[in-house]
């Protein structure tokens, strides 16, 4: 593309080239990520008593061990709906990674949440956010949205979990028993607003009169915007080069006058030289 006499260049950019992205996704989540704790702490765990929820048989089910790695992840991250977790499935490396590129729809997150996980999550995430707390990567007066009063010493944080002192975590116990009740509370009013839908960036049954997208109205506002846009652009350049006609102009006229002004200075006839008579 050239441009007066100068040519414009640009970086590449195109799609659909999977050479052009890493290997796998483990190589954009950084060693000591966060997200990396969470899904070290849920490999270890005893998901025994989990299992026992699932009764077998019909369609495969996604495994409970990656449905509570997102989960807890989400929470760590105050992401606490279910449409926004599968939200992040969909966009997130970090919850690309944690579920194995598994992307369950926010249906089947709900369900786990509210069924298979109902009297365990609390004892899960609770765990895990004490970790996170007494290791630095998660602050707790930063956490809870209320700034909660169970300390707002930093350094007395670290003492605290340095020395196990059982009211401290007593009380961080009653701040996530609290945060999941507010969880509950949103994904119920989140369910109320849309019921079996998912959110509108995800079209398919949320479009009206039916899910897909009707190319021929595509194209229409495709050509509109091409049109409006071209306009638009073309009011720019002009409305640009009138701004600098515009200068031109007055520098012009300013040079002009001032070349009028020395002319006139130049020519003048000078002024006659009369002598006194003298006194003699």
């Amino acid at each position: 593309m050239k441009k007066g006499n100068n040519k414009v260049t640009f970086k590449p950019y195109t799609m659909d080239q999977p050479s052009l992205l890493p290997a796998s996704l483990e190589e954009l989540i950084p060693e000591d990520h966060l997200v990396r704790v969470v899904n070290r702490v849920m490999d270890e765990l005893d998901l025994e008593q989990v299992l026992n929820e699932y009764k077998g048989g019909g369609t495969s089910s996604y495994h409970p061990r990656m449905m509570l790695k997102v989960l807890v992840y989400a929470y760590t991250q105050k992401v606490n709906s279910s449409r926004q977790i599968a939200k992040g499935l969909r966009e997130n490396v970090n919850f690309m990674w944690i579920s194995g590129n598994n992307r369950p729809d926010f249906r089947t997150i709900n369900r786990f949440r509210s069924s298979v996980m109902k009297e365990g999550i609390e004892v899960v995430f609770g765990e895990v956010l004490q970790y996170l707390i007494e290791v630095g990567y998660v602050t707790l007066e930063n956490y809870f949205l209320d700034g909660t009063k169970i300390e707002a010493n930093a350094n007395k944080y670290k003492w605290v979990w340095a020395k196990s002192t059982a009211k401290y975590k007593a009380r961080l116990q009653e701040k996530i028993q609290e945060l999941l009740v507010k969880i509950e509370a949103e994904n119920e009013a989140e369910q109320e607003v849309y019921g079996d839908k998912d959110l509108e960036e995800v079209g398919g049954d949320n479009k009206q009169g039916g899910g897909g997208i009707d190319s021929e109205a595509l194209q229409k506002r495709i050509e509109r915007l091409n049109e409006r846009l071209a306009n638009k652009m073309k009011d720019k350049r002009t409305a640009k080069a009138m701004r600098t006609l515009k200068k031109t102009t007055c520098r012009a006229r300013r040079s002009m006058k001032s070349r009028r002004r020395s002319c006139l200075g130049a020519t003048a006839m000078p002024r006659p030289i009369t002598m006194r008579p003298s006194c003699a």
